[in-house]
Formats: C-alpha cells, structure tokens, sequence
C-alpha cells in the first residue's frame, strides 16, 4: 500500500496462526518503545493504539515526507527479532504483512478510535476499556498523561476527555460497533 501524507491509516496485524505476539507485560512495554523510537525518527503520529495478545490497531497519519511502511518495518522487525532471541522462537511472528486501509473520513476515523479502544473488552480480556493498560484509551479519556499518542482528533471532535468517554459509554455492550469488517 502506497501512504499518503496527512492522511489517517488503520494499520493491523496478527501472529502466525493466530499465535500468541506478546507473552508478558515487557514484551508490550518493549513495543511502545519501539512506536515512541521510529515515530519519531519516521515522522508518523499515532493517533490511537491497542496491543492485543496476539494481534495490534494502529491509527496512524503520515506527516510530511514521513513513512509508515518504514515504521512499521523498523518496529516490527527489531519486534520480532527480539521476541525471537528471548523466546527461543524460529520463524515468521507475524501473519505476512501488515495490512493497512486508509480511513476515508474523520466521521469513520472516530468509530475507528472506539473499535480499536473496545478490542480487549469485545476479546473479554477486560470488563471496562479502561482496564486495559496496553491501549491509550486512557490518554484519551484524561487518567494518563502518555507521550505516545496525537490526541488532535479527540480535541477536534470532542469537547473534554469527558466527551470521549461517555461516546464511548454509549455503545458499552454493544455490538454496533464492531461492524467493521477487517479481521
């Protein structure tokens, strides 16, 4: 896939065979270094993420003259070279490329942000969003002060942090918002 400066991409993949990409709280603590690292050396914003056991969201937007194919190289091969040395692991981590769609409007890239900070609660890895430490969801509703993410689009469209999370609140058992189809 060719990005585009300035435009928001949904960035995902998962582990071979649905396996496992992050066994312990360092291996994800290790990846949100990585993003922090090649973000910055690649000039791409995050806008939102959720790291899963064995899957990742990303919403990203490409700055001038940045690259997220080169991001995402840069954090997943030093990733699963990693993964591999500590683990003892041999082969591929990663179900082949990562797949990446770009988000057509602010209206979807917004849904795109609860989807992606609803995935461990839908996966019943947690009972609230906020429970899930390996997501940014609580930088979006104010309880952290990360670094990682651009949060523009939640002061773009929502009034407070506040805002976000009854937005969020709205759809808490429902269904509705898991009607994308990209897994």
């Amino acid at each position: 896939m060719k990005y585009e400066d300035e435009k928001y991409y949904h960035v995902y993949n998962r582990g071979a065979n649905k396996q496992d990409i992050f066994l312990c709280a360092s291996n994800y603590d290790f990846c949100l270094r990585l993003f922090k690292k090649f973000a910055f050396q690649y000039y791409v914003s995050i806008m939102t993420y959720c790291l899963m056991p064995n899957h990742y969201h990303l919403l990203l937007r490409q700055c001038d003259s940045g690259s997220i194919s080169s991001f995402i190289q840069a954090v997943f091969n030093s990733y699963s070279q990693a993964f591999n040395k500590a683990t003892g692991h041999s082969g591929t981590l990663f179900q082949g490329r990562a797949k990446g769609m770009e988000v057509i409007n602010d209206e979807y890239a917004v849904r795109l942000c609860r989807y992606i900070h609803y995935n461990p609660v839908a996966a019943r890895l947690v009972t609230r969003p906020e429970d899930w430490q390996y997501s940014d969801y609580l930088d979006w509703i104010g309880k952290r002060n990360g670094t990682l993410t651009d949060l523009s689009l939640r002061e773009t469209y929502f009034e407070s942090a506040d805002a976000y999370r009854s937005f969020m609140d709205e759809y808490r058992g429902n269904e509705k918002i898991l009607n994308f189809d990209f897994e």
